[in-house]
């Protein structure tokens, strides 16, 4: 199991000191492989079954069973890792994953009915290995202290980003400019490789959390509100994913140009990874509550005027606006999560947040299909724009809920600097007195912190 590192604090947290830690390349190159495929798996079968069966509406209910199988597994799974650790679940989650998205291929390949296709995907949907908040967990405790967390919870994020972002566009590539079933392979061969590579990495794995010897329960990670606010928060944007998928793919098909999916998703990629990399740099003088909702309020802005581009030119402009919100949102619900839910249960949290993303992906994937089918891509549009709309009411109606709850340590107790009004509603602790603030002063990258950090 890990260990904690010892980080110089009068260092610069970045990327470059991050990624030196001792350890953390034999985890995150393989753990980058395995939960890439998270992001092809959705348009991958949406492509095939929509090629196989000529029927959006169709290809939309295969792939919104497999998010949903995903989304109520993906708990489940959060807690087993935290009770019997990360490889015990992960190896018979990989191989039962191969196997499952194999077979649904097969399936699909042998023109056979839908509601076989639906039963498939269940098994598809429900292996889904949650490689990303087992990451996130292993940076969690090999950092435990370090003013370098709130970086790695930066780069997860935008790694994150890349892989929602650049999974599709690859398996778009690989779809039809290959064969309608190459995303879906390389998608299970991938989440193979990766998968056992991660597992085989035992040192890095964070201490299991068994049952107290006293006999007290440890409360869920869905006990918590906040992060019942941001699994909403992310319902919507989840339903962005979806509805952009099923709509751009149409909108192609209408102008006669199929290739241009993958150049107008490329765009839409292109705004994420920029708003992400920018969010992992800038150190915010805002909290991360205001963050969010500032955020969620450009979203919701943008995604309400996508169903009025008529051209490839507008539409891709439109897309990368969307793009652009999508970082701030997504990026800073992950970081929230750190103030909001305590160690025990982190990992599980973080699953839930992955499973509400797939979750709203699905339903976005049946609506955007099914209006597709019946009126054109501009309809389809509309599922996003509704979505982050009921998504930010949420956002707006239980803000409150969103105050830090989780028990926490103070790493940095550095004075709060000047244009940090909102570190209330941050859900930061007071500095430590003057004379220890100089001393334990840290630029915080990633979160945006200048002001004391949580952590558990």
């Amino acid at each position: 199991m890990t260990s904690a590192v010892t980080t110089d604090t009068s260092a610069r947290p970045g990327y470059g000191q991050l990624l030196r830690t001792p350890g953390a390349l034999g985890f995150v190159l393989p753990g980058f492989a395995a939960r890439l495929p998270f992001g092809m798996l959705t348009i991958s079968i949406l492509l095939l079954v929509q090629h196989t069966t000529g029927s959006y509406g169709s290809a939309g209910i295969v792939a919104a069973v497999t998010g949903i199988s995903m989304a109520l597994s993906a708990p489940l799974m959060g807690i087993f890792t935290d009770r019997f650790g990360q490889s015990a679940v992960l190896v018979p989650v990989v191989l039962a994953h191969a196997a499952a998205v194999t077979g649904l291929a097969a399936l699909a390949l042998a023109d056979a009915d839908v509601l076989f296709l639906t039963l498939a995907a269940i098994p598809a949907g429900a292996s889904v290995p949650q490689v990303g908040p087992m990451v996130r967990a292993r940076w969690a405790a090999r950092l435990e202290g370090s003013p370098l967390l709130p970086t790695a919870a930066a780069f997860e994020s935008v790694t994150d980003e890349f892989t929602f972002v650049v999974g599709p566009v690859l398996a778009t590539a690989l779809c039809t400019g290959v064969h309608p079933a190459a995303g879906l392979v390389t998608e299970a061969t991938l989440t193979l490789l990766g998968g056992l590579l991660f597992a085989a990495r035992r040192a890095s794995q964070p201490t299991t959390h068994a049952p107290s010897a006293t006999g007290e329960k440890r409360a869920f990670a869905l006990s918590y509100p906040g992060l019942r606010v941001l699994i909403f928060a992310f319902l919507g944007i989840g339903a962005v994913f979806g509805g952009m998928q099923v709509s751009l793919a149409a909108f192609s098909n209408e102008i006669g140009n199929p290739g241009a999916n993958g150049l107008l998703y490329g765009v839409f990629a292109a705004g994420n990874m920029i708003a992400g990399i920018a969010m992992g740099a800038v150190a915010w003088k805002i909290g991360p509550r205001r963050r969010l909702i500032l955020g969620y309020v450009g979203l919701t802005a943008a995604a309400s005027v996508l169903w009025a581009a008529n051209s490839v030119f507008l539409l891709g402009a439109l897309g990368l606006v969307v793009g652009l919100f999508i970082a701030p949102a997504l990026i800073t619900g992950y970081t929230m999560v750190e103030q909001l839910v305590p160690a025990h249960a982190r990992t599980e949290a973080f699953t839930w947040l992955t499973g509400s993303i797939a979750f709203g992906q699905a339903i976005a994937v049946i609506l955007a299909g099914r209006l597709t089918d019946a009126h054109g891509s501009s309809y389809g549009f509309l599922v996003p724009m509704a979505a982050t709309a009921l998504a930010l009411a949420t956002l707006l109606a239980l803000r409150a809920k969103l105050a830090p709850t989780a028990p926490s340590r103070i790493v940095n107790t550095s004075a709060s600097a000047p244009g940090t009004e909102d570190t209330a509603s941050a859900g930061v602790t007071p500095a430590a007195t003057p004379s220890q603030a100089p001393r334990n002063r840290v630029n915080e990258r990633g979160m945006g912190h200048r002001v004391p950090l949580t952590v558990d």
